[in-house]
């Protein structure tokens, strides 16, 4: 009996001393993991340059939190063979590798906020580890701030990747590899690049949406300098703004849709020259808002037979302006894809606005003539037209009133495209919506661009919710829907008619952006003023800091 006994309180002892985790009772642990020593010499200077590891040990147990997120490390090692602890909680940190280091080399570890102790999860904040195969660490830093001019529409809790990276400056660069210094922003888009020696770099900062640390134009939004850095002395107060990036112009893909064929390219085209290929298709139109990224080809499938009983191998060539190439998709016709028109905007129609219908197919003719317009029983006048911008829409102006119920009847076969029309009747009800339940903003431009541009009213989706094209300088937005907006100006300085997006290839900016550095509060009946002066705001004179070495573990201020 009392061996058993024995055996029992034995195992007791043992699973205790063996668990690694949280201890019961006593006050919560809020101190982080602290570092006690490495395998790398103290002064870490004159570092063989075959090594292939470093170890770090710590005073309690640590884990790994998101560690190849967090990881930076300049320059860049590409051979990386471990990295540990992973899934068990270990007393230190280890990286493995296959390069071999280069002479004189200062390397950075940044780990961000990845190491965290395996009791509470506290972090070991900006925590970075610098060691030079050379004599010295270098210490000269660039620091600043990263923001984003051109917010997207953000889909729940979308975490900021901005990532700010050196480039040495060559004859021949190569920016579809790391950069040569690399480091992240915090989530204000604070940002320090360490260690670094002195020399001439190009420097850019990219939104890194798929994590790889290299620059992908076109997806990612960029900021850049467009001179080089000759950096002899440490920089403080950088300020880089990312702007979405130009795309290449290319075909993309075409597919079948309600009325013919599609074709998208990537790069706003100017202009896109398609020609069909095929003997049966002859009659057939093509149409292409200039500078937009899709091309539709439209035919009557049932009269030329295409697709009808089965599938159509239709073939296209195209000239995009940059490349001449032909295509081709195996084309079906559905039966389903008849012409039809909705309500564009809601049942309730803002004041001093006109009634918007929308289709689904290019609208080329209207016979306003047998529609009808009715209120209370009596027909209303009115008029309609194709929008000039977007011919897929059609807008209705009357004297609409306050509180009036409204009875739009467009008959069938009275809105056409090209080859077909709505082949039955529409009736939309809508009712005039009060002033009441809508403010007014009243905002005058001091300063303003010297090109034509556009004034936006961004909703708090980042959606454009209002927007202006034109040289004013006072706009009055009188019945707009209660909220809070953030105003913008996106300037067409070559005044082509859209914005153009940054180029880091060719070293050309986006086009100029203002944002208005407060949101405006509209609220029912309330009429806001607000006066923006866009003159560059005068910075007072900036201190020039000492060039003293970095501290070799920097957190950040």
């Amino acid at each position: 009996m009392r061996k058993i006994i024995f055996l029992f309180i034995f195992s007791i002892i043992v699973t205790s001393c063996a668990r690694v985790g949280s201890p019961v009772g006593g006050p919560k642990d809020t101190i982080p993991p602290r570092v006690v020593g490495s395998n790398i010499d103290t002064s870490r200077v004159n570092v063989p340059r075959n090594i292939k590891e470093l170890r770090i040990d710590f005073d309690e147990y640590i884990t790994l939190k998101d560690i190849n997120k967090n990881l930076i490390i300049s320059p860049s090692l590409k051979r990386m063979k471990k990295i540990l602890p992973s899934g068990m909680a270990n007393k230190y940190l280890l990286i493995k590798w296959d390069d071999t280091l280069q002479a004189n080399t200062t390397y950075n570890f940044n780990f961000g906020n990845s190491i965290v102790d395996n009791n509470e999860g506290n972090p070991l904040q900006y925590y970075t580890f610098a060691f030079s195969t050379g004599d010295k660490i270098d210490n000269l830093y660039i620091s600043g701030d990263v923001k984003n001019m051109i917010a997207q529409k953000q889909s729940g809790t979308a975490e900021k990747n901005f990532v700010v990276g050196l480039y040495q400056e060559k004859d021949s660069m190569n920016y579809r590899q790391k950069p040569y210094y690399i480091t992240k922003a915090d989530p204000d888009g604070y940002f320090e690049l360490n260690y670094l020696s002195p020399g001439n770099y190009r420097i850019l900062a990219f939104d890194d949406a798929n994590g790889n640390s290299v620059y992908d134009a076109g997806k990612e939004s960029v900021g850049f300098k467009k001179e080089k850095i000759e950096l002899d002395k440490s920089i403080s107060g950088m300020e880089i703004y990312l702007y979405p990036s130009k795309k290449a112009v290319k075909y993309t893909e075409m597919k079948e849709v309600p009325g013919g064929v599609l074709m998208t390219f990537e790069g706003n085209p100017e202009s896109v020259k398609v020609q069909s290929l095929n003997a049966k298709l002859q009659d057939y139109k093509v149409t292409q808002t200039p500078k937009s990224d899709s091309v539709t080809i439209w035919f009557d499938a049932r009269k030329q037979d295409l697709g009808i009983t089965q599938s159509e191998n239709l073939k296209f060539s195209y000239d995009n302006g940059i490349k001449k190439d032909s295509v081709s998709l195996f084309y079906r016709y559905n039966t389903k894809n008849e012409m039809t028109v909705s309500n564009s905007r809601g049942n309730l129609l803002p004041p001093n606005q006109d009634f918007a219908i929308k289709s689904n197919y290019y609208i080329d003719r209207i016979q306003t003539e047998k529609w009808t317009l009715v209120s209370d029983s009596i027909q209303q006048e009115f008029t309609a037209r194709i929008s000039e911008k977007n011919p897929y829409e059609i807008f209705i102006k009357a004297n609409f009133k306050e509180g009036k119920k409204y009875s739009l009847t467009v008959p069938k076969e009275t809105v056409s495209s090209f080859y077909e029309s709505i082949a039955k009747s529409y009736r939309f009800d809508f009712e005039g919506d009060k002033t009441e339940n809508y403010g007014t903003l009243n905002l005058t431009l001091e300063n303003p661009p010297t090109h034509k541009f556009w004034l936006q009213l961004l909703n708090e989706g980042n959606d454009v919710a209002y927007s202006r094209y034109g040289k004013e300088t006072k706009f009055i937005f009188s019945s707009i829907k209660p909220g809070k907006y953030q105003i913008r100006i996106l300037v067409d300085n070559n005044e082509n008619g859209i914005w153009d997006t940054a180029d880091f290839a060719n070293n050309e900016f986006a086009e100029d952006v203002y944002l208005m550095d407060k949101k405006i509060d509209i609220r029912p009946l309330w009429e806001i003023r607000e006066v923006w002066d866009l003159a560059p705001k005068k910075e007072a004179p900036k201190e020039t800091l000492p060039n003293v070495p970095t501290p070799i573990e920097t957190k950040k201020p």
